[in-house]
């Protein structure tokens, strides 16, 4: 297995796998490279799975990537479509947002300030109405709940009741 190992002023050795796929095991200075090895095979498992699930988001990444030819289809369908189903969403739910934003976030769909306004990337364009529905109706639910507890999680399946079938297909993309 291919590891990049670091020796510093550290006690304990820990491995990382990157959102890269680069495996890297930071050990302390005194550490033997037989130590390290046999660290690394009792690991072994962890990190097989560790570089199986970035695998996955690498594919789903590229699957639902917005081609640079497309951004600006998107962008201008995001301001016309997405102020609608916060609207719509906002009139079921009686939540109301200070505002409404498009942005072109790459780490997450939404957000949800303390202030109550909302953002959403245009790159949410990408995917099904039933995940836009989702990230739309996850951030007003911040309105509501500043946080993801179980109140948070029983609003959104209040009105999505299959709403774990859309966060697992956005879940390696944040919220």
């Amino acid at each position: 297995m291919d590891c990049k190992i670091i020796k510093s002023k550290r006690k304990t050795i820990a491995i990382e796998v990157t959102n890269a796929g680069e495996v890297i095991v930071r050990a302390p200075e005194h550490c033997s490279r037989e130590f390290i090895d046999s660290f690394i095979e009792k690991n072994r498992e962890w990190i097989e799975k560790s570089l199986a699930k970035v695998e996955e988001i690498r594919i789903q990444d590229e699957k639902y990537r917005v081609p640079p030819e497309m951004e600006q289809k998107f962008k201008y369908a995001a301001m016309a479509y997405i102020p609608q189903l916060v609207a719509y969403w906002s009139s079921i739910m009686g939540l109301s947002p200070t505002g409404v934003k498009i942005t072109s976030a790459q780490k997450r769909f939404g957000s949800c300030n303390s202030q109550n306004g909302l953002c959403f990337s245009y790159r949410i364009m990408a995917y099904d109405k039933r995940e836009v529905d989702y990230v739309i109706v996850h951030e007003l639910a911040h309105i509501k709940y500043k946080n993801h507890s179980k109140d948070f999680y029983a609003l959104i399946e209040k009105y999505l009741p299959d709403y774990r079938e859309s966060e697992k297909i956005l879940r390696h993309r944040g919220d």
